[in-house]
C-alpha cells in the first residue's frame, strides 16, 4: 500500500474518531493527515519528509482551530448594559450632578464623562460607558438615530 494512502486512511480514521467522541482536536490532526496523504501521493517523499509535512500541517491546522475557537469578544461581558455603549442618549433633566437621559424607550440615571463639563435638557449625547446602573455620557461622537 502506498504511504499516501496510509495517511489518507489514517486521516479518515481520526475524523471518524472526532465524530464519535467530539473534542475538536482529532479533527485538526485528521485534516493534517489528509493533507499529508495528498502531498505524499503527489510528491515522492521519504518517511522523514512525510513526518515533516505532517508536523507542518498539524501546526497550521491546530493554530487555525485555536483561532476559530477563541471568543470574538474576549473580556467583554454579555450584559444588557454592554449593549448601551455607543447608543444615543437624549438629556431629559439636569439637576446639579443628577442627570436623567432617555436611551431608546428607557430612562436612565446618568453622569457626564470627564471631558463633558456641562449639558442641558434636550442635548443629544452618546453613551461612552456603564457604571453599575448609571450610564456615562459624552459628546465626542455625534448621536445617530436609534
Amino acid at each position: 500500500m502506498q504511504p499516501g494512502l496510509i495517511w489518507l486512511v489514517g486521516g479518515a480514521v481520526l475524523l471518524v474518531i472526532e465524530v464519535l467522541a467530539p473534542g475538536a482536536f482529532m479533527m485538526w490532526l485528521g485534516l493534517a493527515a489528509l493533507g499529508t496523504g495528498a502531498v505524499a501521493l503527489a510528491v515522492d517523499l521519504g518517511i522523514a519528509g512525510q513526518v515533516v509535512v505532517f508536523a507542518l500541517f498539524a501546526a497550521v491546522s491546530i493554530a487555525l482551530g485555536l483561532r476559530l475557537r477563541r471568543p470574538r469578544h474576549a473580556g467583554v461581558l454579555n450584559t444588557a448594559q454592554s449593549g448601551l455603549i455607543g447608543r444615543p442618549a437624549r438629556v431629559l433633566t439636569v439637576e446639579g450632578s443628577q442627570v436623567r437621559v432617555r436611551i431608546g424607550d428607557s430612562d436612565w440615571t446618568a453622569r457626564l464623562a470627564r471631558d463633558v463639563p456641562t449639558t442641558s435638557p434636550g442635548a443629544e449625547l452618546r453613551v461612552v460607558g456603564v457604571d453599575g446602573t448609571t450610564v456615562v455620557i459624552g459628546d465626542g461622537v455625534p448621536a445617530a438615530d436609534g
